[in-house]
């Protein structure tokens, strides 16, 4: 399985970067932020996440489903 890169020109990335890069709403990234599940930083009311830190939690995220589609199938 080939690694996801995120190609977006920034360090940091907020939670409106993941929203269009996900095609996700703000409450689905900021559940997966107070669950602690993916690092990131608040400063303020703002909270901002490292792109590798990103890169790294959509690895693994898209490992465990492929995990769970092999072992749900036999």
């Amino acid at each position: 399985m080939e690694r996801i890169t995120v190609d977006l020109p920034k360090e940091w990335l907020s939670v409106t970067d993941i929203c269009e890069y996900m095609d996700v709403s703000a409450y689905v990234v900021t559940r997966v932020l107070r669950s602690e599940e993916l690092p990131a930083v608040k400063m303020g009311r703002e909270w901002r996440i490292a792109r590798g830190d990103f890169e790294n939690w959509l690895n693994a995220q898209r490992l465990a489903s492929a995990l769970r589609t092999r072992l749900d199938a036999k």
